[in-house]
């Protein structure tokens, strides 16, 4: 909100020297914007999907189709929400309106800004029974992350493709305060850090240069300390030290949050609450800056070089160039948001690191950055199931799989189309095999509780199994986008069958139960009984979006029979026990019924090994 980063401003100004009145340039597109319209192409998505591409470079997901399918609010009356999005592996929350003007304008409408009041109203202070069918699933959700402690930092946006304003950001700020008014009825509401951001054409560049490049402040400086110690590797060499508090707090003063570019999180902000450790951090520097070296944890910081000169009178001079804070980003951000500099002898311990390699760079930032938590795939990257299973996917065409390897902050915009992300993986067998409820709602435990991991990846998952499960839930992700995206430019063009079909894919993990429900209904759809469903694989090698489109027929006869799970659902989302309850209704019916789709179960089953 505001220019308060001089990068930013400069940005900003350099866009209004190049556009004189702010307006942005038709006649060439930032790269930022190419790659969201790549995005967008690549996964046939509305210009909602703005406020999923801000959620990518912000949080580097795995799978976009995923997030856009969970994320993009279905239905005309979205009660001003474009895009809601709970993650509560990162613990936040993202609240999004959307805009992406057609043609260069100075400035995006702020009333668009001040729709979020609506947004939030809806979402967190209005009766569940009251919110339209499509968003009481998600509302429910959100409530029950935040009443759970599962949600330390809300994010309230609004995406667009112009330049910032400051009536944009005045309108932001009255967003902030009802956000705190209806969050407050919360009791986990003092943990939340709220954030009510405009991200427009210069946040969207710093974020696009954030996931391309670890480092975006590049400047060099030159640092006094009283003495060093360097240890240097082949790879990598680093120097320990410390710094005045005076030095770091001109640094934030100058950068702000760009220092925190490796850093997934960044600066939290500090409460007046003492058990905000933020706060803490302030409190003891004033009051006790000669004991903060013993109190405190110090800064690792990621730099492209340093140099080091001769002690002289106890102390060195240090150059540094290009700086990234991947641990400490709340000392940082505590000690550089004081009102005035710190106190003189407020000294901190600080470890300056040059790495030669991507892959040691990514480590260090994972390793380091206290706030950058493993991701729960991390633990089975070496396993030797994903090892063959990557080996596997070797010969299967137009796949790239993870395996539990997750890359550095550029895969957020590097990520092939191609990619089979492992946390999809894992939520699409955990469905087919029986627990649609875990690949909704827990995914990390598909991972890291080791008997749900064994149940699904067996000496028997190979990869073209993979791709029969993952393409059954891509396909059915892909439907709800189609149907999504035909209901926002034209409500009047969907029929009856697709209203249904949509209202029921608008329930929250109806995608993870359809495909529970289709693989209950496997041995009627193929004709014949399967001693081992993790045997079930297409006969040719196919690729999974060439799956999917094998799997499109049966989807589209399941979801015309889906009033018939209406009761799989609670509160709008699925839960075991409703689930346990609907489904064998279902596939009871749908037995009954399997004369009438013959002909389509026969070539579907002309496909398929057993």
């Amino acid at each position: 909100m505001g220019y308060d980063s001089p990068l930013v401003a400069n940005a900003v100004a350099r866009q209004d020297a190049n556009h004189p009145g702010g307006i942005v340039s038709s006649t060439s597109s930032p790269d930022w914007l190419n790659a969201f319209r790549t995005m967008q192409d690549d996964h046939s998505l509305t210009d909602d999907a703005i406020g999923v591409f801000a959620i990518n470079l912000r949080f580097g997901v795995d799978d976009i189709q995923s997030v856009a399918t969970e994320a993009i609010t279905g239905g005309g009356d979205d009660k001003k929400c474009d895009v809601l999005y709970v993650d509560k592996e990162l613990q936040a929350a993202v609240i999004a309106q959307c805009y992406v003007s057609q043609k260069p304008r100075a400035q995006a409408p702020a009333n668009k800004a001040s729709d979020l009041n609506t947004a939030l109203t809806w979402l967190l202070g209005t009766e569940l029974e009251r919110l339209p069918v499509s968003l009481r699933g998600r509302a429910d959700e959100l409530r029950s992350a935040i009443s759970g402690g599962e949600i330390k930092q809300f994010y309230i946006w609004y995406v667009h493709n112009l330049p910032t304003s400051n009536n944009v950001n005045n309108e932001l700020r009255a967003v902030e305060g009802t956000a705190k008014a209806l969050l407050s009825k919360f009791e986990s509401s003092r943990e939340i850090n709220i954030f009510a951001e405009e991200i427009g054409d210069s946040q969207f560049e710093r974020l696009y240069a954030q996931a391309e490049r670890t480092v975006i402040v590049t400047d060099t400086f030159q640092v006094t300390v009283p003495g060093t110690v360097e240890i240097v590797q082949s790879d990598w060499k680093s120097l320990v030290t410390t710094v005045s508090g005076a030095w770091l707090h001109e640094l934030y003063s100058t950068y702000r949050t760009d220092l925190f570019s490796a850093n997934l999180r960044g600066y939290l902000g500090s409460r007046e609450s003492d058990s905000n450790i933020n706060n803490g951090i302030k409190k003891t520097a004033l009051e006790q800056p000669k004991n903060f070296y013993v109190f405190n944890n110090g800064i690792t910081a990621l730099v492209l070089d340093y140099k080091i000169s001769r002690k002289a009178r106890g102390s060195q001079s240090v150059t540094i160039t290009g700086i990234s804070i991947v641990n400490g980003a709340q000392t940082t951000g505590s000690i550089g948001s004081l009102p005035t500099a710190p106190p003189p002898d407020l000294q901190i311990p600080i470890r300056f690191v040059k790495a030669a390699s991507d892959a040691i760079i990514a480590n260090v930032v994972r390793f380091n950055n206290s706030q950058n938590r493993i991701q729960a795939a991390d633990f089975r990257s070496t396993d030797q199931i994903q090892q063959r299973l990557r080996i596997q996917f070797e010969s299967i065409p137009d796949a790239e799989y993870e395996g539990g390897r997750r890359g550095g902050a550029s895969d957020a915009i590097r990520r092939s189309r191609f990619t089979v992300p492992s946390y999809t993986v894992g939520q699409s067998l955990a469905a087919f095999h029986g627990d649609p409820v875990t690949a909704y709602d827990k995914k990390s435990e598909i991972w890291t509780d080791e008997s749900k991991y064994r149940r699904i990846f067996t000496d028997r998952t190979s990869a073209r199994h993979v791709v029969f499960c993952y393409g059954l839930l891509s396909a059915i992700n892909e439907r709800k986008l189609d149907l999504t995206r035909k209901q926002r430019q034209d409500p009047s063009s969907l029929t009856e069958e697709e209203v249904s079909s949509l209202e029921f894919l608008n329930n929250k993990g109806s995608n993870y139960l359809l495909v529970y429900v289709i693989s209950q209904c496997i041995e009627a759809i193929v004709g014949k009984p399967i001693p081992n469903r993790f045997d079930l694989e297409f006969k040719d090698n196919l690729s999974p979006a060439a799956a999917g489109d094998l799997w499109t027929p049966i989807i589209t006869l399941v979801l015309a029979l889906s009033n018939q799970l209406a009761d799989a659902f609670s509160k709008n989302r699925i839960s075991n026990e409703s689930v346990a309850r609907a489904v064998p209704t279902f596939v009871g019916v749908f037995n009954s019924l399997k004369t009438l789709y013959k002909n389509t179960f026969d070539t579907f089953a002309e496909q398929v090994n057993i």
